[in-house]
């Protein structure tokens, strides 16, 4: 008896260890789950098909069924570092394991958003959500997800927007600008005298239940759910949905990437100095360089400073700081008038580069550079411009008649996507033939531009980055004589010098301009101190004046 007592205790502790290690082990299934009692919905695996002529909603979890990635993560630390800082981006990191081990996914986003969003400054549109996160939300947008949003905007169907994960205002800007989301469902951040409080209240989602089945009946419709998750069925707005398509997670791990040439609308513009996706183990990579990385930086800026080109290129490269020319330098003038060099804008130091691939002095011309950047300049003085369109180029024919290089930036300030805006046509009216210049930049960790930051750090974050790489690429002259004639538009010009500059780059060629970039990324038109702009606005550079070798 004793003996089988022992034994029975023993099958008892071995099935109690059993489910403890391999507790919560759905069966896999090829059908989806019945839904909860009482549900009106009918389940359906998989994507939704074409939606028919009857349907007149699709309502989609953004989590699931749209975003490939299922961790937030990356969202509400894009957000602390940008809008709140490196040190609150490295408490959301520290606080993360313990948010990742002991909460849910529900729970643990409330308090990443608690941790990104508690103080942050609330008035007007929240400037990360329009310039920041729609481009990363692209990237993530898996294209399977996206076909059923594209098909559902073709059939005239409204598409309704659900996250249960993150903020509504994180989302709002990429759903209804990029993806043409009639309308976002989502919990609002608790705003209290003119500062987020960290606090994500419940939206009410009864609202929009009894606003979706009005409009069903109105139109004699249906509305399908479509989630990537059964959690969808636990919220309301799930409730007014006839069918909801369910994607297994054996599906979901098969999506594609949207790719970029499908994108709705193309990222032309966007802000931040992040230039990676901020995952849990690419942040600690960034803290854990950052040391290193300011040192270096220091070290490499000292090196620029103080040693000539023909030594530092090599010193630098070694570092990693790295610069190519691709093909072949052009012939420069040996007297008499200078020569007129048109320059795509990438970072503020587009003509330092310019000026090491040439091995000669140049001068460069800018409407506004900050002092420190313009100190810590290895090619010196900077000829400022005043966007007074007849002085500006009064400026730029004096430094030409006097024999010197002259690097000039028509699109007026930086884009970072392979785009290029318009050109002020302005410099086809200094000389008779230009040498267009293609410049690429690639940096592995921090953007060298800002709209809506401090701008004289632009040169130190590309200092820190651990690997970068400048491409510098001469055209062919473009003979511009026939503008100075009044033969050919100053316009016409202008803009074949830009496809000129496009097809050598793989740019593509946009009609816009330094406005519309601050009017999307920092809510302003970009104008400093005041100044009007005119026909002298895309005129701008960066630096100028070029140390001797």
């Amino acid at each position: 008896m004793a003996k089988k007592k022992l034994q029975l205790a023993h099958k008892l502790f071995s099935t109690m260890l059993s489910l403890l290690l391999h507790a919560a082990r759905r069966p896999t299934t090829s059908h989806p789950p019945p839904p909860p009692p009482h549900h009106p919905a009918v389940l359906r695996r998989g994507a939704p098909p074409p939606p028919s002529p009857s349907t007149a909603t699709l309502v989609v979890d953004v989590d699931s069924a749209l975003l490939r990635s299922s961790d937030p993560f990356p969202y509400f630390m894009l957000v602390a570092l940008e809008a709140g800082g490196f040190l609150r981006g490295l408490l959301l990191l520290l606080l993360y394991p313990l948010l990742r081990c002991c909460l849910g996914a529900a729970a643990g986003a409330r308090a990443m958003a608690a941790v990104a969003f508690c103080g942050l400054r609330a008035g007007g549109r929240f400037r990360a959500g329009r310039a920041v996160l729609p481009k990363w939300f692209l990237e993530d947008v898996a294209a399977e997800g996206m076909e059923a949003v594209r098909a559902a905007r073709a059939a005239g169907a409204r598409v309704v927007g659900v996250t249960g994960l993150l903020p509504r205002v994180m989302v709002d800007a990429f759903l209804g600008e990029y993806l043409g989301v009639d309308e976002v469902v989502g919990r609002e951040m608790v705003v209290r005298w003119g500062f987020y409080t960290g606090i994500m209240e419940e939206e009410e989602e009864e609202k929009v239940v009894m606003a979706a089945a009005a409009e069903e009946e109105k139109e004699k419709g249906v509305v399908v759910g479509f989630a990537g998750s059964l959690e969808f069925l636990d919220r309301p707005i799930s409730r007014c949905c006839k069918e909801i398509f369910v994607v297994s997670p054996e599906e979901k791990r098969r999506w594609r990437p949207l790719p970029t040439d499908k994108y709705p609308k193309p990222v032309v513009f966007h802000d931040g100095r992040l230039a990676f996706r901020p995952t849990p183990a690419a942040t600690v990579a960034m803290f854990a360089w950052l040391p290193l990385g300011i040192a270096l930086g220091a070290a490499r800026l000292a090196v620029a400073l103080t040693v000539p080109y023909r030594y530092s290129t090599p010193i630098l490269a070694a570092t990693g700081m790295s610069w190519r020319l691709k093909g072949a330098r052009p012939a420069l003038p040996a007297g008499g008038r200078g020569q007129l060099f048109v320059c795509n804008h990438r970072t503020l130091i587009d003509p330092v580069y310019v000026s090491v691939a040439l091995d000669r002095q140049v001068r460069a011309v800018s409407y506004s550079l900050s002092r420190l950047s313009e100190l810590i300049s290895p090619i010196g003085r900077t000829v400022r411009l005043t966007r007074d369109r007849r002085g500006d180029g009064t400026v730029m024919a004096r430094l030409l008649d006097a024999g010197h290089l002259v690097v000039v930036c028509p699109e007026g300030t930086t884009c970072r996507e392979p785009y290029l805006l318009r050109f002020s046509p302005l410099f086809t009216e200094l000389s008779d033939d230009v040498v267009p210049v293609g410049v690429a930049v690639e940096t592995s960790m921090f953007y060298a531009t800002t709209a809506g930051g401090l701008k004289c750090f632009d040169p130190l974050y590309y200092m820190v980055n651990p690997r970068m790489c400048y491409t510098v690429q001469f055209l062919d002259r473009v003979d511009t004589s026939a503008v100075r004639a009044g033969a050919a538009p100053s316009t016409d010009m202008a803009n074949l010098v830009q496809r000129k500059m496009g097809d050598a780059l793989g740019y593509g060629c946009t009609m816009l301009t330094r406005k519309d970039k601050y009017l999307m990324l920092a809510g302003n038109d970009g104008i400093v101190d005041g100044r009007s702009t005119d026909g002298a606005a895309g005129t701008g550079a960066a630096e100028t004046k070029k140390k001797s070798t």
